[in-house]
């Protein structure tokens, strides 16, 4: 299997080559299976999705023209049909990819950052508006909205390998990211930051949650407190205003006429994990790490369909970077607390949605037993991301129950 062209430059790379070049030493154990898995879906996505002479992907597999996203902030009605991905399913393969290579520190993932997603998340980069940002379709086409969530997830990304590779080159773009983000934030409703720059009509828990994480991330990198004070403003808000205290998990988004959409993701209750745990880390109050421990007890409740019989282990949520993004709060918070409760149950999900949910490509579907057509590129990535997480668990840390 290979990497479709990466750049002009760059050769075709036989990744699963590379990738096993790289882990011969290791013998075979579940870490080298989960890491073989999240190279082997990449694989599919750039044999798949790739758009022919560029460094973009497509929305879909197989690609259909007349597609338009339902997960824009415009009237559905409005929306017209584009040949490339928007940002945030493309996003994901920058996520993604940045784990592997933390997990790894194998330089061929480096590379395909380097030379490829980046290069091709630049194309949304938007300059004619400040403060810069990336705006969720590409800069050739008729500008776009930009979303403070789309950001943030970028940020996170970006600082995260600023931490692993120490290039200040991915710092930089991180604090660029931040500017934009906290023009979102304003004191109505008493703070938080919108989801929407051209739509201010809410302010939810995937624009403000991240944001906490990203902020706590910047000040663990720059030592800057500024990063940190924003950061707990940012975490109190969203706790005020969106935790449901009953399971202690996060409603969706809260509008300026103050009504509270209950509706709950699993990736908005994942970022208040993590930062809890990160708050934790920061500051060695307990408090934090108890939050995060009920949050983790309760999201696991929520948001799976785990039984012991084989086969029917799966998540409630259908989007699988949703899920993703919950495993990063869950890994924080193992290697925080040294637990690893429903380290295995996880496994065992992943490992029945790999054995059973994929099409003859590789690819994803949605967990559902109605055949399903289209597979959507965010779906895949966020497989490559919580079999790579699981991989990166294991050899970061020792768990102890």
């Amino acid at each position: 299997m290979f990497i479709h062209q990466l750049t002009e430059s760059l050769k075709p790379i036989n990744f699963i080559l590379v990738f096993f070049i790289s882990v011969i030493g290791f013998s075979q154990s579940k870490t080298d299976s989960n890491l073989i898995k999240a190279s082997v879906i990449l694989d599919a996505i750039y044999k798949n999705y790739a758009a022919p002479n560029t460094n973009l992907l497509r929305e879909n597999y197989p690609y259909d023209e007349k597609y338009t996203p339902d997960y824009l902030a415009a009237n559905p009605g409005s929306i017209k049909p584009n040949e490339y991905a928007y940002l945030w399913p493309y996003s994901g393969t920058l996520s993604a990819t940045v784990v592997l290579y933390e997990a790894t520190k194998d330089k061929a993932y480096k590379k395909l950052l380097d030379e490829k997603i980046i290069p091709g998340l630049e194309k949304y980069f938007d300059v004619k508006r400040k403060p810069f940002a990336y705006a969720s379709y590409i800069n050739t086409a008729k500008p776009s909205d930009r979303f403070y969530d789309d950001n943030i997830w970028l940020g996170i990304d970006f600082t995260e390998l600023y931490a692993i590779s120490k290039q200040k080159k991915y710092l930089d773009k991180a604090q660029l990211i931040w500017e934009f983000v906290w023009s979102g934030h304003d004191e109505k409703l008493g703070g938080g930051i919108y989801w929407c720059e051209q739509k201010k009509f809410s302010k939810n828990t995937c624009s403000n949650a991240p944001a906490a994480v990203f902020a706590f991330k910047l000040f663990g990198v720059t030592k800057d407190s500024a990063y940190y004070f924003k950061g707990k403003d940012l975490y109190d808000w969203t706790k005020l205003n969106l935790q449901d205290t009953t399971d202690f998990l996060y409603f969706d988004n809260k509008s300026l006429a103050g009504k509270v959409d209950t509706k709950k993701y699993s990736y908005n209750s994942g970022q208040m994990l993590q930062a809890a745990v990160l708050l934790y880390n920061l500051t060695a109050d307990k408090t934090y790490l108890n939050e995060a421990e009920k949050i983790a007890n309760s999201a696991f409740r929520y948001f799976t369909a785990h039984s012991l019989r084989e086969g029917t282990e799966h998540f409630r949520d259908n989007n699988s970077w949703f899920n993703a993004v919950m495993l990063r709060g869950f890994a924080e918070y193992w290697r925080a607390s040294g637990k690893n409760n429903f380290q295995v149950q996880f496994q065992q999900i992943l490992n029945n949605y790999y054995r059973s949910q994929r099409d003859d490509q590789g690819l994803f579907f949605r967990f559902s037993r109605r055949p399903q057509n289209r597979k959507w590129l965010l779906n895949q990535a966020g497989f490559v991301e919580m079999f790579a997480q699981l991989a990166l668990i294991a050899s970061s840390y020792k768990c102890h129950g």
